[in-house]
């Protein structure tokens, strides 16, 4: 069986929740640099954002350990590139397409990843 999409080019994740774009922008968050999914730890999903998957599934969600850091669980939605979380953490934009990532986002990292929440 052969693919038509070239060795280095991610294959489709599928985004779950009230996505209304190709670049996992939801009904939510989607402002310009609102271009990432989540996959959560509980169901393994990739959602745009909490609300998505408070909306979408039966069960609360759980967050990421930091010993879990190293997981594959935040995507681009601008090329499809996932990093890890220990990688988004550390950047402001995707480092493989150079888009930028909303910085709002870490208001709600303690959502997703077992941190302390920030203070407003």
């Amino acid at each position: 069986m052969t693919s038509s999409r070239a060795a280095n080019e991610p294959a489709a994740v599928r985004v779950h929740g009230a996505v209304i774009d190709d670049n996992t922008r939801c009904v939510h968050y989607n402002g310009p640099t609102d271009i990432i999914a989540i996959r959560f730890r509980c169901c393994d999903r990739f959602y745009p954002c909490f609300q998505c998957h408070a909306e979408a599934e039966t069960h609360p969600a759980t967050r990421w350990a930091p010993t879990e850091w190293a997981e594959r669980a935040i995507l681009c939605g601008a090329c499809g590139h996932t990093l890890s979380i220990d990688e988004y953490r550390g950047v402001s934009g995707c480092p493989a397409c150079g888009s930028a990532f909303n910085d709002g986002c870490r208001l709600h990292a303690h959502l997703y990843f077992e941190v302390a929440p920030l203070a407003d």
